[in-house]
This record gives C-alpha cells, structure tokens and sequence, in this order.
C-alpha cells in the first residue's frame, strides 16, 4: 500500500560557505517548485547552523545542498552532526555539485541520501525526493 501526501513536499535549498556559484540551486529550486514542491532557498553563504535553523523554523521534509568549493567533506559532515544535536533526524539531506564518487561514498555512509553530480536530470532528482519523503516522513 503506497502512502498518499497530504500536503506539498517542503525543501530547503541551499549554499553552504563561501561558494558563490548558486545558478545549479536556483536551477533545481525551480525545478522542484515546478515538480509540486514548496522550495525555501536560503540563498548565499550559509553556514551549517543557519541551515539547519531554518529547516527546523520552516518545518522541511529534505535539504538541498549546493556545493561547488570543494568543502563537501566538511559541510556535510556538519549538518549531519548539527541535525542530530538537535533532533532532526528524520530529514533526508541530499545534494549536489562537484563531489568525488569516493567522497559520494563516504557521505553516504554517515547517513547523507544520494549526491547528485552536474548534468543529473530534474526528473531523477524530483523523484528521489519524492520517493524518499513518502516512504520516510509522516504526513
């Protein structure tokens, strides 16, 4: 038996450090947004704490992140650590950019969902979210 949303998927989109290079995240926001999905993009140069913040305040099924620097060994593992902290543990994290298929692996294994390198279609990445949030989070 599928479970059926009662309410739109809500995503927080965002661009940890320093990285200045935010057209993929606007990209995929609109995409999400056009999917059905309420986007909450925090915009530039974020930290994990803000990111974070905000997806407690506005109540989020999934992050985005965008991450073009270099700093995805770091951000993330940050997230993740500031997530459990605070409790938010069922919130899928889930990204994107330039991102070393072993770093990929690395990530996963600290509980970050699937990574999605450039060229990735908005159809696969819209899925996986919506797949992920309707068999992870009650609605």
């Amino acid at each position: 038996m599928s479970k059926t949303l009662n309410r739109p998927i809500r995503v927080l989109v965002a661009k940890v450090g320093l990285d200045g290079h935010d057209r993929g995240a606007k990209v995929i926001a609109t995409a999400l947004r056009d999917a059905g999905m309420e986007v909450i993009y925090t915009g530039l140069r974020q930290t994990p704490e803000m990111v974070v913040n905000a997806a407690l305040q506005e109540d989020v099924d999934a992050i985005g992140i965008s991450i073009l620097s270099g700093a995805h060994m770091t951000v993330f593992p940050k997230i993740m650590d500031i997530m459990k902290q605070k409790g938010l543990e069922n919130v899928l994290v889930t990204g994107g950019g330039i991102i070393p298929e072993a770093d990929m692996l690395k990530l996963k294994q600290i509980g970050v969902g699937e990574l999605f390198a450039p060229g990735t279609s908005m159809q696969t990445i819209t899925e996986y979210i919506t797949n992920w949030v309707t068999e992870n989070r009650n609605f």
